[in-house]
């Protein structure tokens, strides 16, 4: 089983998740920015963040025979904080490097005016950059979150078809379909998503435009959670194909919209720490 993981937050995990992940079949990630738990309080500390999202962790990462790219952006939590805000005018000279795939994650936490104008303004980034863009639904009043992210894509230059809505759930599922926009779903221990829902979800609305990810952080997360979605969807009698359309290649259809995907693992080797390293190249 082939697993490519669209949303994780490798930063916050250690090493031997690497070599967990790297043994259930995890052979891909996308690391979105996001809110470390601890506010910033200026700038510098987002692109001290963003240069570690570019540079340190895709080589961490490749040591464990895994490829990294990343996604940068203002998250919504922090596009209330004035002292954050100009990330935005700075965000241009990140989105032209080459592992960035997406602008993200953008959206809405608590569906301010200000996270509106964020949200806008980096949704013209993302068209303005040719890149897709990853969108955080708010954890709070979700379908009424939908609705409102919905609204402020339509009315953006960038096409649904190039928005993956994630965190979604089933009383978003519907409406996220309907719009449009690639679906995604995080599985959580005690939150959010779990298999059998994931399962269910799937036998529902199908595999087409769908994307399962760990969403794993600082938090209560597992990073094989995508793994133990794969192997309850076989249970489940679906077939591995679906699977690898819902593990593999929907991530890989979604964030190869870049045009900046470097994923060769049809040979992998044996992670670095075990005497060999991984050789990246274009698909």
């Amino acid at each position: 089983m082939r697993i490519f993981d669209p949303h994780i937050h490798m930063t916050s995990r250690t090493t031997d998740d690497y070599q967990a992940m790297y043994a259930a079949g995890v052979r891909a990630v996308v690391e979105p920015s996001f809110w470390l738990g601890q506010p910033r309080t200026s700038p510098a500390s987002f692109f001290d963040y963003f240069d570690a999202l570019l540079g340190w962790e895709p080589f961490r990462a490749s040591q464990y025979g895994i490829a990294h790219h990343c996604t940068l952006a203002l998250n919504p939590k922090e596009a209330n904080d004035p002292r954050c805000t100009p990330v935005l005018d700075a965000l241009p000279r990140y989105l032209v490097k080459d592992s960035v795939v997406a602008v993200g994650e953008i959206g809405y936490d608590s569906m301010t005016p200000a996270e509106d104008t964020a949200l806008a303004a980096q949704l013209q980034l993302a068209a303005d950059h040719g890149l897709p863009a990853l969108v955080h639904t708010p954890h709070r009043d979700k379908l009424a979150g939908l609705h409102r992210t919905v609204d402020v894509i339509r009315e953006s230059n960038l096409p649904p078809d190039r928005v993956l809505l994630d965190h979604l759930n089933e009383t978003t599922v519907k409406a996220a379909t309907d719009s449009g926009c690639w679906l995604g779903f995080s599985i959580y221990p005690d939150t959010k998503m779990d298999e059998d829902r994931m399962v269910a979800v799937i036998k529902d609305h199908g595999t087409e435009k769908v994307l399962v990810n760990s969403a794993a952080d600082w938090g209560k997360s597992d990073p094989l959670k995508t793994r133990k979605v794969g192997d309850a969807l076989l249970a489940a009698g679906f077939s591995e194909d679906d699977v690898d359309q819902v593990l593999w290649r929907n991530p890989v259809a979604f964030y190869g919209l870049s045009g900046r995907l470097h994923l060769d693992v049809s040979d992998a080797p044996e992670p670095l720490h075990e005497g060999n390293s991984i050789l990246r190249g274009g698909e």
